[in-house]
C-alpha cells in the first residue's frame, strides 16, 4: 500500500481506542517501525496527535475521536441512480442513454468493490478456512499450533503460538498468539501462513 494509504489505516486502527505497540502497528502494515514513526509524524502535522506511552508495555494510542470520511457509493445511490434512468427514458427528449447507462455501471462497480464483505464471505473467497477451522479449534482446547509464514522479505518462518483471538481487519483475518520465540503477544495473517498443524501440547493462560 502506498505511505498515504498505510497513514488512514494507522489511523483507523488507533481510531478503536486500543493502545498499539510500534511493532504491532509495524506488523499489521507490513512496514518497518521507522515507517510507523514516520506515518505518526505525518498524522501529527495534519493536526492529529497521537499520543505515546513508554515503557515496556507502551505503544501509541488516540486519546480523541477523529470523523474518518467516508469513502463510495451506497446501495441506495446506485438503486437511485436507476429509478431516475427510467425516468428520464420516458421523456422524449432525452438523448444520452449509453452515457447514462456507462455511468450507472461505472457506479454499481465502485459500489460493489468497497462494499462491506462478512467474514464468513471473507473465509470463502479464500484459502483460510482450513486455517481458521485450526486455529478455532486450537483456541478452544487451548492447544499449542505450529505455523510456517511468509515474513515481510517473503522468507518462510517457522513458530510455534498460543493462539487466543481471531479477529478481523480490512477484509482479512488475523490471529492473535503468543509466539514462543519472541516470548510475547503477535498477530498473524492468515493469509501469510502456508502451513498449519494442531499440536498435541496444551498451554496454559
Amino acid at each position: 500500500m502506498s505511505k498515504l494509504s498505510n497513514t488512514l489505516t494507522m489511523l483507523q486502527l488507533l481510531s478503536n481506542n486500543r493502545k498499539y505497540s510500534v511493532k504491532e502497528l509495524a506488523e499489521i502494515l507490513e512496514v518497518t517501525e521507522r515507517m510507523v514513526r514516520i506515518y505518526k509524524t505525518d498524522l501529527e502535522k495534519a493536526g492529529i496527535y497521537v499520543d505515546t506511552i513508554s515503557g515496556p508495555y507502551g505503544g501509541y494510542v488516540l486519546s480523541h475521536s477523529v470523523l474518518l470520511p467516508q469513502r463510495g457509493f451506497s446501495k441506495y445511490d446506485v438503486l437511485l441512480l436507476k429509478e431516475s434512468y427510467e425516468q428520464l427514458k420516458k421523456n422524449a427528449d432525452f438523448n444520452f442513454e449509453k452515457e447514462y447507462e456507462r455511468l450507472i455501471n461505472k457506479v454499481d462497480g465502485i459500489y460493489k468493490s468497497t462494499e462491506k464483505k462478512s467474514g464468513n464471505d471473507i473465509l470463502s473467497e479464500s484459502n483460510n478456512k482450513d486455517k481458521y477451522n485450526v486455529l478455532s479449534k486450537a483456541i478452544k482446547e487451548k492447544k499449542k499450533v505450529w505455523v510456517n509464514f511468509l515474513s515481510l522479505d517473503k522468507e518462510g518462518k517457522e513458530r510455534v503460538i498460543h493462539p487466543c483471538n481471531l479477529f478481523l481487519y480490512n477484509d482479512e483475518w488475523y490471529v492473535s498468539a503468543f509466539c514462543e520465540l519472541r516470548g510475547e503477544i503477535r498477530h498473524f495473517s492468515l493469509l501469510r501462513i502456508v502451513e498449519i498443524k494442531l499440536l498435541e501440547e496444551s498451554y496454559k493462560n
